[in-house]
């Protein structure tokens, strides 16, 4: 099986795996505060189902998507949020219906990108392999605050690696929106899968390593939780400085969250 489908299955899973926390609320429960502040339920799935829909016009109307990109710039730190905004507003059951279409429509238009096709998108171009990883990071990070908003926990599958994978490859991305230089060397990553087999990245002699649980890795990269709250190891400085800013998603660099513990 080619990667781009076995990547399109893996965020087909998450989506339906989010679609089952959403599917059965009320209207009232769509309007429930999630962690990120100022967004519901709603925003969160109006956000997903915003960014799959530009996902898709990136791969079927180039020139549609360089339109939005430029109306974006008009707005650049406001331009996901009026976004996200427009979305929750409308009623849950369309807006469900809507992101439902919308997913499945992704998945096929990226499964036929020709090889070696590069897709316009907000940052540098990238493949339909990086697209599909980018909105399973996504997806799963998004899940994320509403499983938390909801109260639940997720069963977690080693899907999870692809978000893994991402948050490895970005790790020079941090350090460049956070206005730093990225070390010369790479990092060790030792991390352990739901499943409990052991991911690993990078060189075994390494002398920076990262370790821990992959939900755990996860959380960290996508900011979803504070690193005091997290079982990870980071041995070597430099490990640990990247610890503070580690960064899977584009833009600029996030605010995190505050820790839990007490």
């Amino acid at each position: 099986m080619a990667i781009v489908d076995e990547l399109v299955q893996a965020l087909q899973a998450e989506s339906e795996s989010l679609d089952g926390l959403v599917a059965e609320l009320s209207d009232d429960q769509w309007a429930t505060p999630t962690p990120a502040q100022g967004w519901t339920v709603a925003h969160q799935i109006g956000h997903l189902h915003w960014t799959d829909r530009v996902s898709l016009l990136s791969i079927t109307d180039p020139a549609g998507f360089g339109d939005l990109v430029e109306q974006a710039m008009g707005d650049p730190s406001g331009f996901v949020d009026a976004a996200a905004e427009t979305e929750a507003a409308r009623p849950p059951a369309e807006l469900l219906a809507d992101w439902r279409k919308t997913r499945d429509r992704l998945g096929g238009a990226l499964v036929a990108v020709p090889e070696g096709t590069k897709l316009t998108w907000f940052g540098p171009p990238m493949s339909a392999a990086s697209m599909a990883t980018a909105r399973m990071m996504e997806t799963w990070a998004h899940g994320l605050d509403v499983a938390d908003a909801l109260g639940v926990k997720r069963p977690e599958g080693d899907r999870i690696k692809n978000v893994v994978h991402l948050g490895v490859r970005t790790r020079d991305f941090a350090y460049l929106v956070n206005g730093l230089d990225a070390p010369a060397e790479p990092f060790r990553y030792e991390i352990t899968a739901p499943s409990g087999r052991l991911w690993t990245w990078g060189p075994e002699d390494a002398t920076d390593i990262v370790r821990g649980p992959a939900v755990d890795f996860c959380e960290l990269v996508t900011q979803r939780r504070h690193l005091d709250d997290l079982n990870l190891e980071f041995i070597g400085d430099e490990a640990a400085a990247w610890s503070r800013i580690a960064q899977a998603f584009a833009g600029p660099p996030g605010a995190g969250r505050a820790p839990q513990r007490s």
